[in-house]
């Protein structure tokens, strides 16, 4: 590993755009992916496992380990987002079932902490899915958060409206006590992107037509077809939101985005707001700030950190 490369593990719930963060994590070259572990979120743990087997040997990585982790939120029941992500998790565009790459054993909880003894201070956690995975270590692990060098979370949205309920974005919804247990752990340095700077990184069919490789560029446009038709539906553009490659772009370039301390929270127990991130702009609380929240993002550079990344 050159010193340039972060040791990273990606742990993703496979739906399209967590395929994507996986091919920009890969044919970036820039990291060291110890492995991906997989959790229930967009689809079943199951399908998010295949899939993750489907894109490694998409992206020419068959050796990086899949290890699958939780297969149900800490408490609730699953919630799946079919609509979002079609019935498979890709949007059917990669129907053929015959994979060879198949998933290591192992828990995902328990490869996160292993990996955290093996490298302490040196691991980066990039998690694009509800957090139970991360929460199921820290409850087998205290001082895991010591052991860690970052953990960048793509979820939840603190000035704008949300993507599953009007207040809350999908992966702090699917699991609310899993994001709380992260929140509170005490981690040195955990990042949140969320909904207000993904939103800004957009995906459209032009951009897409930029990729090179033709597989590449098939496979994303008829992932995406379905992604952005409901993109359209429910936000009158017609593209798509980069929302879990740009969790990847941030242990990339740092500098795409702008992030400012602040105590962040999710509410657990809410008829309206369940699973909702409020975050404390006036420390109101009176609380330490907890999380580096995202602010600002610079949507043209990582657009083009993306494609090139897909194009290398």
């Amino acid at each position: 590993m050159s010193e340039a490369q972060n040791r990273i593990i990606l742990d993703v719930d496979t739906g399209i755009d967590d395929a994507l963060a996986i091919l920009l994590a890969v044919k970036s070259r820039k990291l060291d992916i110890l492995g991906i572990t997989t959790v229930c979120g967009n689809v079943s743990l199951q399908q998010a496992t295949e899939n993750t087997c489907k894109i490694l040997e998409l992206a020419g990585a068959p050796t990086i380990p899949a290890i699958a982790g939780a297969a149900g939120p800490l408490t609730r029941k699953s919630h799946y987002e079919h609509r979002v992500h079609g019935q498979d998790g890709l949007g059917g565009a990669l129907p053929d079932p015959a994979v060879s790459k198949k998933a290591e054993e192992g828990f995902a909880p328990d490869f996160i902490v292993e990996q955290a003894k093996q490298y302490p201070g040196e691991l980066t956690l990039i998690m694009t899915a509800p957090l139970t995975n991360l929460a199921l270590a820290l409850m087998k692990c205290p001082e895991l958060p010591s052991l860690l060098k970052e953990v960048i979370f793509m979820g939840g949205v603190v000035r704008g409206h949300g993507n599953i309920t009007p207040t809350a974005e999908y992966n702090t919804y699917a699991d609310p006590e899993a994001a709380r247990i992260v929140l509170h752990a005490g981690i040195e340095k955990l990042t949140q992107v969320g909904l207000d700077v993904t939103r800004q990184t957009l995906l459209n069919e032009a951009t897409i037509e930029r990729l090179t490789d033709p597989a590449l560029r098939a496979y994303v446009a008829q992932s995406t077809e379905i992604y952005i038709n409901r993109y359209e539906q429910m936000n009158g553009v017609r593209a798509c939101a980069l929302h879990d490659p740009l969790a990847v772009g941030v242990a990339l370039a740092p500098e795409l985005v702008g992030r400012k301390s602040y105590y962040v929270d999710v509410e657990t127990a809410s008829r309206l707001c369940d699973g909702q991130m409020v975050c404390d702009f006036q420390n109101r609380l009176g609380e330490q700030p907890n999380t580096l929240v995202c602010e600002t993002v610079d949507a043209k550079a990582f657009l083009e950190l993306f494609i090139n990344a897909l194009n290398a």
